[in-house]
């Protein structure tokens, strides 16, 4: 078995039409799913060629549940979580990627997956702005983030 490392990889074109990249942790690359029923974000590790967790090297799949971990906790308290859905499916989209949904039991989807349930309400600019604000300060402490540019 191979194991796949850090380095340069090319997002996948299907996540890069449905998101809008906020930036980057040590390992993953943030995206904000542009769906506003639902606080929608998905890390995506930067390692070329990956499709599954067990193909990082022990130290980058270690790193990214870190960056997994500390985000959903993040979302939780920043967005008042009633449950955080964390999942790397990947049956539609191979690269390896974690979505992470907030839900609440009002959400439209509720309690059924947000997968596809519903066609996607784009964010307006305001909207956009909000998010990109709130999670821009959210992260601004001490665990490494660099944002998009």
């Amino acid at each position: 078995m191979k194991d796949f490392a850090l380095g340069a990889f090319d997002l996948n074109n299907q996540l890069a039409n449905d998101c809008i990249v906020l930036g980057d942790f040590p390992v993953c690359r943030l995206l904000l799913m542009n769906d506003s029923q639902y606080p929608w974000f998905i890390l995506v590790p930067r390692v070329a060629g990956a499709e599954e967790l067990y193909q990082l090297d022990e130290e980058i799949q270690q790193q990214v549940l870190r960056e997994s971990s500390f985000f959903a906790e993040v979302l939780s308290v920043l967005f008042g979580a009633e449950k955080m859905n964390v999942a790397a499916i990947g049956n539609m989209v191979r690269q390896l990627h974690i979505h992470h949904v907030v839900r609440y039991s009002h959400d439209i989807a509720w309690p059924a997956p947000v997968w596809g349930k519903f066609p996607a309400i784009p964010y307006s600019e305001e909207q956009r702005s909000e998010v990109l604000a709130k999670i821009t300060e959210a992260l601004s402490g001490d665990f490494p983030f660099q944002m998009a540019v």
